[in-house]
């Protein structure tokens, strides 16, 4: 075999098992190897692809990284037109589609039910079972090709597990969870944040850039199979099932009903009961589970005859705009926010709501003093939706953003390009406050009883005035706040000792650099080896680092040449505070780990939990949150309580931190392995 074919075998064999991997972790939600383990696959592939890139496969698993940007989307044509459902909004609305449906048949009908999920329908094509072609809906007739950023959705299948040509429809969303993660992301690097999962999945897909696309914690469910060649259906499940076993994605919490009632009962389930889901649903998509009734049936020209989607009522109330104030964020972004009227929606009691900017007070007409209409948006965030116009008196007033910013009386200004308006004073006390609560916050330096009320004291009486000036504090200063005792004081000055000796990526995070989250600081601190090398670093130096924006880069590069920052570097060095990388130049230790799920539960004296799970992570493990008998073992600190007992039940190994500790100084996996006794 030469050189060439020997190539080509290995990039065949790596695309077949991290393909497979991908779908155990993504679309089976039951993963065999650990991340890291994953990640080495993807990396070999990836450098053998760039060395030989006439061998690279249409189907390779690296195009999830995204590829070069588009100059702009072209347009697709649908080959069967992406009808929208007429909607259903009560229980007759649906009896009368019953009606319909069973006079038109004049026969039983069952009814298949799927959740309405809130998010961006696409639809998909395969060729010989590669994924060619995928597109919005758009108008139903003609989309916007979408095919590279949809690539990067990692629970789509490039290739399926048959070789044949296949059409579908799917919905692509972010998850609950994924959802408010990504809007810390956009809070911590200054942006403006999503209002909902849809509006950031919708946001997400429409990406020039996939690599864009590909940081986003995208995923999908297929619910229609359009058409699939040389294959012939009785009923939709089947079209389900069926494409479960091509390897793709469906959901698994789809029920068939035998009549409308038993459609009915389920909805009420739930209507009350979604909140539980991890992913957001506006409603219920009721359809003909009979595909032959399906044709007798037919469509309009916009809508099919055998389906429709009952819409889950949006609670909105009415309340009144009492003011609306401004807020100064840590980099000087002014946002307005709605003053109302406490009113009761989606289950707690409103009085603010956000009004984003300015731009969105003008195009609502929004007046202080008028009767509004809010929701949440998603049933998350607070939103006025509109005004009530009909209900004015004609003494609202029109608000307008301020000229000098509400905490220093600096100028305000808006920068071109951009929606908001910033107090151009980095020395705004507003922006001193929010900056030293994001210093102390859990993912920076971690200080423990350091929580806002308490910075605002010390801010208000002048006892601090930067964030340096948080390690000068002494036990004196601190008993005289309000509701500050000795033992309070005392934990306080120990927590921020403490911290004196976090590893260099939690400093700087904690700087509240513009676009430097948490994930960009662990970059800087892997490739530098103290604070002062990064100070030092140009532009170039910075945006070659993988995974390193030129927006990051130029952000950094802004921050330190800045005389006001350089000085409050030397007092956080002169106050002891550890400027060292404790990480730089280590892609990870020993994967002693490798493959082991491990569950971490009580409190640790010597680390955090993020710490630990750092430590387990980088050396090949998972650290999981629940015990089965797949556990390899517990990592049990003080006070663990239910997945200890669990553990023990299920005859699970159970470590102390002192043996944990001891097996971080170990050489391979095999060593802990003998050391469990596995």
């Amino acid at each position: 075999m030469n050189t060439g074919e020997t190539v080509k075998k290995r990039i065949d064999e790596l695309v077949e098992l991290i393909s497979y991997h991908n779908e155990k972790y993504y679309v089976q939600d039951s993963p065999e190897i650990s991340d890291y383990e994953y990640d080495i696959l993807m990396k070999e592939l990836i450098d053998i692809e760039n060395s030989h890139p006439e061998l690279k496969r249409a189907d390779s698993p690296s195009q999830r990284v995204g590829g070069r940007p588009l100059d702009k989307f072209e347009k697709v044509v649908h080959s069967n037109p992406m009808l929208s459902l007429s909607n259903a909004f009560s229980e007759g609305d649906l009896l009368d589609f019953d009606n319909r449906v069973r006079s038109s048949l004049e026969e039983d009908v069952q009814y298949y039910v799927e959740f309405k999920i809130d998010g961006l329908s696409v639809g998909l094509t395969y060729e010989d079972g590669i994924f060619s072609v995928g597109a919005t809906r758009g108008d139903g007739v003609t989309g916007e090709n979408i095919t590279e950023n949809l690539k990067t959705v990692r629970s789509i299948p490039l290739r399926l597990k048959e070789s044949m040509d296949l059409k579908v429809r799917g919905e692509v969303f972010i998850p609950k969870d994924k959802f408010e993660e990504l809007n810390d992301i956009q809070e911590e690097n200054g942006l403006q944040m999503f209002a909902n999962p849809r509006n950031a999945a919708a946001g997400s897909l429409r990406q020039l850039d996939p690599s864009v696309t590909a940081k986003r914690p995208l995923d999908i469910f297929v619910f229609n199979l359009e058409s699939a060649d040389h294959r012939e259906f009785k009923t939709h499940g089947e079209t389900i099932d069926y494409m479960k076993t091509l390897g793709i994605k469906v959901n698994g919490d789809n029920r068939l009903c035998e009549d409308m009632s038993q459609v009915i009962e389920h909805i009420h389930y739930w209507r009350e009961h979604r909140d539980s889901l991890p992913y957001e649903i506006d409603g219920m998509v009721i359809k003909v589970n009979n595909l032959e009734q399906r044709d007798v049936l037919g469509n309009t020209s916009k809508s099919p005859r055998w389906a429709i989607a009952y819409k889950f009522p949006a609670e909105q109330q009415k309340t009144r705009l009492n003011s609306i104030t401004v807020q100064v964020g840590r980099t000087g972004t002014i946002t307005p926010t709605a003053e109302l009227e406490p009113v009761r929606i989606a289950g707690s009691t409103v009085s603010r709501a956000t009004l984003h900017n300015e731009d969105y007070i003008r195009e609502k007409d929004i007046r202080i003093g008028d009767m509004v209409i809010i929701q949440k948006a998603g049933d998350v965030i607070p939103e006025v939706v509109r005004v009530v116009k009909e209900e004015r008196s004609g003494e609202e007033v029109e608000f307008k953003m301020p000229d000098k910013c509400p905490a220093c009386g600096y100028e305000t200004m808006r920068v071109e390009g951009e929606s908001a308006l910033k107090c151009t004073n980095i020395s705004c006390p507003a922006q001193i406050r929010r900056g030293i609560i994001h210093f102390v916050s859990r993912n920076a330096m971690n200080i423990d009883g350091l929580g806002e009320s308490i910075v605002t004291l010390l801010l208000k009486n002048d006892i601090i005035k930067d964030i340096a000036d948080l390690y000068s504090l002494n036990k004196d200063e601190l008993v005289q706040l309000e509701r500050m005792g000795e033992k309070s004081a005392r934990n306080l000055i120990d927590a921020i000792e403490a911290s004196k000796g976090n590893d260099l990526d939690r400093l700087v995070f904690g700087l509240g650099i513009k676009f430097i989250g948490a994930k960009a600081a662990k970059i800087l601190a892997k490739n530098f080896e103290s604070l002062d090398d990064i100070m030092a670093a140009d532009f170039e130096m910075l945006s070659s680092l993988d995974e390193f924006g030129p927006k990051m880069a130029e952000s950094t590069v802004e921050y330190f040449k800045n005389e006001k920052n350089q000085n409050l570097v030397q007092k956080i060095k002169a106050a002891g505070v550890n400027t060292i990388s404790l990480s730089a130049g280590k892609s990870s230790g020993n994967p002693i780990f490798e493959g082991m799920k491990i569950v971490l539960t009580g409190k640790l004296s010597s680390m955090t939990r993020d710490d630990a799970k750092v430590e387990i992570e980088s050396r090949g493990g998972k650290a999981t949150s629940s015990v089965s008998k797949k556990t390899d073992f517990v990592l049990a600190g003080e006070d663990a309580g239910s997945k200890l007992d669990k553990a023990i039940s299920l005859g699970v190994k159970v470590v102390g931190e002192d043996a944990f500790n001891e097996f971080l100084r170990l050489e391979s996996k095999e060593e802990v392995v003998e050391k469990l006794g596995l």
